[in-house]
């Protein structure tokens, strides 16, 4: 890991690393309290598609974990996303995702799932990678850690909680389960950790009845779905909170402990 620039803002430090994994080039950011030192909750959070590390919805998320409940959070340019795309092909994609949701096509073609396999192929090994990576600042540590991710988060998320044992907590939603998915069927039914579920009743992208299977389908014994109206781009500010309460919950917080 490779840092290449840090800022400080408010008491929180933000650092952006490069990393790379199987030859590829891996961009992300960690943010954690100012000075912080000491093993810590830490928050790995994927984003959606078309989507970066830097969105400001992940770093409001993470200024607000690391500045109010002492946590280290991390975020990662997904494979073809953030630096690792061109302006063109993220304005292309963009485009795509807005057509579909205008349209309510909630069927994907056959190179659309081929590029989402290739894509989560990629992405499951570069964040474990990451996080074995940052378990070793010693502003971090191995402290409990959590993951948050919906829409494509989702969809890489799953299957890389179903096959990393350190993560304790999980949010997901914004996702489904369809035809043909079996290998993410069977990961999401191998995750026993307690889960939230964020799904909006009007998806223009997943199905309600995909998103419900999908919850069914995990194995956790502490599982809680939210179901807001509205469309795929509309989860309501106040789940926020109750990510917050959920982690905080689960994974403690560094705060209590100073």
């Amino acid at each position: 890991m490779q840092f290449t620039s840090e800022v400080t803002e408010m008491g929180v430090t933000e650092r952006a690393f490069d990393l790379v994994v199987d030859g590829d080039r891996v961009p992300g950011i960690i943010w954690a309290p100012e000075g912080a030192a000491g093993p810590r909750p830490l928050l790995l959070i994927g984003h959606g598609g078309t989507q970066h590390k830097r969105i400001d919805t992940i770093v409001s998320r993470a200024r607000t974990f690391a500045r109010h409940h002492g946590y280290a959070v991390v975020a990662i340019d997904a494979p073809g996303h953030g630096e690792r795309t061109t302006p063109e092909a993220a304005t292309a994609a963009r485009e795509a995702i807005t057509a579909r949701m205008a349209n309510r096509s909630r069927e994907r073609s056959p190179e659309d799932l081929r590029q989402a396999g290739d894509r989560t192929s990629k992405a499951v090994p570069e964040w474990k990678a990451t996080l074995d990576a940052v378990e070793k600042l010693d502003f971090v540590g191995q402290g409990p850690v959590g993951y948050w991710g919906v829409s494509m988060g989702t969809g890489i998320g799953v299957p890389f909680v179903a096959g990393e044992p350190r993560v304790k907590a999980a949010v997901f939603g914004l996702s489904g389960l369809r035809p043909g998915a079996e290998a993410f069927e069977k990961a999401a039914r191998s995750i026993t950790i307690p889960i939230e579920f964020v799904f909006q009743w009007h998806d223009q992208l997943i199905a309600r009845e995909a998103g419900i299977a999908l919850f069914d389908a995990f194995a956790s014994r502490e599982k809680t779905m939210h179901i807001n109206p509205g469309g795929h781009t509309g989860i309501p500010a106040f789940e926020r909170e109750a990510w917050e309460r959920f982690f905080v919950r689960h994974l403690g917080s560094a705060k209590a402990q100073e």
